[in-house]
């Protein structure tokens, strides 16, 4: 019972969304009350169990007192079945012909003696009654605490291959949000180079220009090298605005990014300790209950063993 108890309390500190009423907790609730039942059937056999031997006792100083009185009383008549005329302690005594207030007819020495025997005979025929009933309620309770000790056993088992397994694709999805995050990181890093790459033609594009609105008089002539560093400029312009809407783009896909790995770390983490509870916790401390038929434990066929901590 203390086992199924701390198993139910361990199971309490599951967090987030694995702390639910999952078939494991249904089962050990389940055994919990299979204990209880067989604690208080064994507590009432317990009981019956003392008050037959209570009886029991009484029945054995019955016989016992008068199986002395007897002794007593054969004594008695054996001496008396000894004297003779001849013999030196026989003498007169008064009112000997007396009926003693508390004697008893020969009818009810036989009944009393009877009775005694009658009711030995009727305890000792209860106890063989409860004896068989004490072995059926040992060997009924032990099979039905045994057969619950395996559900909850292979329920902590299913259930942990189902935490198992979701805790290796949540960090196999992890593995491949962490390529992505990497991936992604290199692009951020490549896309602000290029936009940095920008400045030089920029700066000389502008240098260019304004250096060139120095020509003098008629020289200052929009030309063709003028639209083309014009154009340049715009293209440069241009150029830069795309690559920032890209990276733009790229830091918040990272950001998501980051923010699913950390979900994903919770997530394992949860999975982890549900692991650690049922598997470290509760299944490591119910191999202390005794072994079962079929276990490599030893053998064990049933009854209540005095190591049984349930």
């Amino acid at each position: 019972m203390r086992i199924t108890q701390m198993c139910l309390e361990y199971r309490e500190k599951r967090v987030g969304i694995d702390l639910v009423h999952d078939e494991v907790e249904q089962e050990l609730i389940k055994e919990a009350e299979i204990l209880q039942g067989v604690m208080a059937l064994l507590t009432r056999t317990l009981e019956e169990t003392t008050e037959q031997i209570r009886l029991n006792r009484a029945a054995k100083y019955n016989l016992e007192k008068d199986l002395k009185d007897k002794f007593v009383a054969l004594t008695i008549d054996d001496t008396c079945f000894s004297l003779t005329n001849n013999s030196p302690n026989i003498r007169y005594s008064e009112n000997v012909v007396r009926v003693e207030p508390n004697s008893v007819s020969l009818e009810d020495w036989l009944d009393f003696s009877n009775t005694n025997l009658e009711k030995a005979d009727k305890q000792r025929n209860n106890s063989l009654t409860l004896k068989a009933l004490v072995d059926r309620v040992l060997s009924q309770t032990a099979r039905d605490m045994c057969k619950q000790c395996d559900v909850v056993d292979t329920a902590f088992k299913n259930g942990l291959k189902e935490t198992k397994d979701a805790r290796d694709k949540l960090a196999t999805h992890l593995a491949k949000v962490m390529e992505e995050i990497a991936s992604q990181e290199k692009n951020v890093t490549a896309l602000e180079k290029a936009i940095l790459d920008q400045e030089g033609p920029a700066k000389l594009a502008h240098t260019r220009l304004e250096t060139r609105t120095h020509r003098p008089n008629v020289e200052l002539c929009r030309d063709v090298a003028q639209y083309r560093l014009i154009q340049e400029v715009h293209e440069i312009n241009h150029n830069v605005s795309r690559l920032k809407e890209i990276l733009a783009q790229a830091q918040v896909e990272l950001k998501g990014l980051n923010h699913r790995q950390l979900a994903l770390q919770e997530e394992i983490q949860v999975k982890e300790n549900t692991i650690y509870i049922d598997e470290v916790l509760c299944m490591h401390m119910r191999k202390s209950i005794p072994p079962r038929d079929g276990d490599d434990h030893g053998e064990w066929a049933g009854g209540l063993r005095p190591d049984a901590v349930c």
